[in-house]
């Protein structure tokens, strides 16, 4: 067995400050810094683009051999423009953390529309792209994804609507079934065992009811009953509930920091007792209006390591100031993950195979993840408790696949 920095070997390993690596038996570590060691076994570095590549055009990061598109909403409407450039900001900072790297980085306009990202993955791939980083929403994968299977090109997209999900069209985004499927496992291994849901009416809401629903039974739990609210009016949905109390051990809110507190409060005000009751969440909980809220202390939600958003975040702030977005961390880890295929796949960086691999790969920022064989993937996430001031975490989260 070959060790290749901090990771378990067998396959290759890259190590800390913007890089990828296989660890062995588990998975594929991002963490942004240049590999040691040789290429994969039967693999070699990529051969220089040829003088006769095409010119490009527009943005472009990077000056590598080997080119990928970026597909961004850059004139999209609504907050589609703002995502984009703390996307391209964060691109930008993981191909400058990962030392000699061999991309080049090939910006396109996606627009926000699937026309629009339809024009930008063929912009792409008429420039010489191997890869398809992006689109952002589920209507530009829907342009997209056709361009590329055509091209016989795979897709990282950043949504996280598993419907738009395919054989070569990759989520990255954070799905809710692996949420869900997490902190079900944490409560149930707390001893609860029958649940009631207080869920809106929306898409997030209907895959989150679909996931408890299919998952509880897994993990040893009832579905006792399942309220849903129209936009902003959780509280008849509350007062259902809170009339069953007695019939139930902790309560499902897939809601964000804006009704999450308001449903707590409200189950408190109504006489639920939330020291027997347990409030549970999902990723969306992830945000600082959460963290420290009265109402919801004592309340779990499922994360990634919030470590490693920390770091990548404090970084970010020192080469463009603000705060990103936590959705730009993914464009971080699809520019460290290319830039690690291309240095330990060699040409096979981007096959199906390589990127499917069934081990995964583990990002600094947003720790384990793998990519499934329908476009889907799973995460390994830590378990957190709202608290004072901070979460604390209640369970950490897996460093490989095996010990999920």
């Amino acid at each position: 067995m070959r060790n290749f920095g901090d990771g378990i070997s067998g396959q290759p390993v890259i190590t800390r400050r913007g890089a990828l690596a296989w660890l062995g038996g588990t998975a594929l570590t991002l963490t942004a810094c240049s590999p040691t060691g040789s290429p994969a076994p039967g693999g070699y570095l990529a051969p220089p683009t040829t003088p006769s590549a095409p010119l490009t055009s527009g943005e472009t990061l990077g000056t590598g051999s080997v080119r990928v598109g970026l597909l961004l909403p850059k004139t999209a409407s609504g907050n589609g423009a703002s995502l984009a450039l703390a996307m391209q900001n964060a691109a930008n900072l993981g191909l400058g953390d990962f030392t000699a790297n061999d991309l080049t980085v090939l910006v396109k306009d996606s627009k926000g529309t699937s026309e629009g990202a339809a024009q930008a993955a063929q912009a792409a791939l008429s420039e010489g792209a191997e890869l398809l980083i992006g689109p952002l929403f589920a209507a530009e994968v829907t342009g997209a994804a056709p361009v590329a299977r055509a091209a016989n090109v795979p897709v990282l997209a950043f949504s996280s609507d598993p419907s738009v999900a395919a054989p070569g069209v990759f989520l990255m985004g954070f799905l809710v079934d692996s949420q869900v499927q997490r902190i079900l496992a944490e409560v149930s291994k707390a001893g609860r065992k029958s649940v009631a849901a207080i869920i809106s009416q929306s898409a997030y809401g209907n895959l989150a009811e679909a996931s408890l629903r299919q998952n509880a039974g897994r993990y040893g739990m009832r579905v006792a009953e399942v309220e849903r609210f129209a936009a902003g009016n959780p509280a008849q949905a509350v007062a259902a509930v809170a009339a069953n109390a007695a019939q139930i051990d902790c309560v499902f809110v897939p809601e964000g920091p804006g009704v999450a507190p308001e449903v707590a409060q409200g189950l408190r005000s109504a006489g639920v007792d939330l020291n027997r009751i347990k409030i549970f969440g999902t990723g969306v909980w992830n945000d600082r209006a959460v963290y420290g809220n009265p109402a919801l202390a004592g309340a779990w939600f499922p994360s990634p390591d919030l470590s490693g958003i920390a770091a990548f975040s404090g970084r970010y702030r020192s080469s463009y100031g603000g705060e990103p977005p936590l959705i730009a961390s993914l464009a971080y880890d699809a520019v460290v993950l290319a830039a690690g295929l291309v240095k330990t796949a060699g040409p096979q960086r981007f096959q199906t195979s390589v990127i499917g691999n069934p081990q995964g790969f583990l990002s600094s920022v947003n720790g384990l993840f793998r990519f499934n064989a329908n476009g889907t993937n799973d995460r390994g996430l830590a378990v957190y408790e709202v608290a004072t001031g901070a979460p604390t975490q209640v369970s950490p989260a897996p460093r490989s696949f095996a010990a999920a």
